[in-house]
């Protein structure tokens, strides 16, 4: 969505957020992302904060409410949530500064990070008391009948590992950007973090060799794997259909070369 800078943003708008950081120094308008309408490292006399939002009114609304139900039981890989305010029509959240960059997947020592990462994030358990979709009711209608049941689980799932999602600070990999928290089958992140690996320019075999490295994925069913596979192409065929954008239709072609991979590869990959 077209982004906003932060000067931009009603008068009662910024106030709000004056009431959680003290003075606002600065505020620089940060690249990359497309779920945000605003996203800003503001710098105050309380210090460095990163501030992201949308208005009220649009219809992702729901999907940052989720990212602030879901935040306390992030892993410490995640950036903490500090506050959140709605004023002026806008919802903002104001997390933890991580000044980083945005991890380079044909770098080893990145996705090395962002493998320690995923499996800090495999421990967590999706809390019962939070609305969260299931991965068979994400990807169930791209399946045949009742296959949907074979990605459940009760693992709290990222879903998008598309590098602008992971910040590297520090010697470490930060996840970011919780629009899609999902609870199912621990195996769907390495799934997902391998589609983004290729589209980097990886085969389904090398980004498979990443993936491979956490166990969830190595102890997964190759019949569910399959079935998940099939159901992924097909979603970004329709989605590349709607909008045949270049990445979106690059990414229907990676999720098809990995779904041919995991069929014609014996097991275990």
């Amino acid at each position: 969505m077209p982004r906003v800078a932060f000067d931009e943003l009603p008068a009662t708008t910024r106030q709000a957020v004056t009431m959680q950081t003290g003075h606002i120094v600065a505020a620089h308008t940060a690249g990359g992302g497309i779920n945000s309408a605003i996203a800003a490292l503001l710098d105050t006399e309380k210090g460095p904060v990163f501030v992201k939002g949308i208005p009220t009114d649009n219809p992702q609304v729901a999907s940052q409410e989720r990212e602030i139900a879901i935040s306390p039981h992030l892993p410490a890989s995640c950036p903490r949530l500090l506050w959140h305010v709605e004023a002026g029509g806008w919802v903002l959240l104001g997390y933890e500064a991580v000044d980083g960059r945005h991890a380079d997947y044909t770098a080893t020592d990145d996705l090395n990070l962002v493998l320690v990462a995923l499996a800090e994030l495999q421990e967590v358990i999706a809390p019962d008391d939070i609305e969260l979709k299931t991965a068979a009711e994400r990807w169930g209608k791209y399946t045949e009948e009742g296959q949907g049941e074979l990605f459940a689980g009760d693992t709290l799932l990222h879903t998008d590992f598309a590098p602008d999602n992971v910040l590297i600070h520090s010697g470490r990999a930060r996840l970011i950007d919780w629009a899609w928290p999902t609870r199912g089958a621990a195996w769907i992140d390495p799934f997902m973090l391998a589609l983004r690996i290729m589209e980097t320019g990886a085969t389904a075999a090398q980004a498979v060799s990443w993936v491979q490295r956490v166990p969830s994925w190595r102890e997964s069913d190759p019949k569910a794997l399959g079935v998940f596979a099939t159901a992924v192409t097909r979603l970004w065929r329709e989605i590349a259909a709607e909008d045949p954008a270049p990445w979106k239709v690059a990414m229907a072609g990676h999720a098809a070369q990995l779904k041919t991979h995991l069929f014609v590869t014996p097991w275990p990959y």
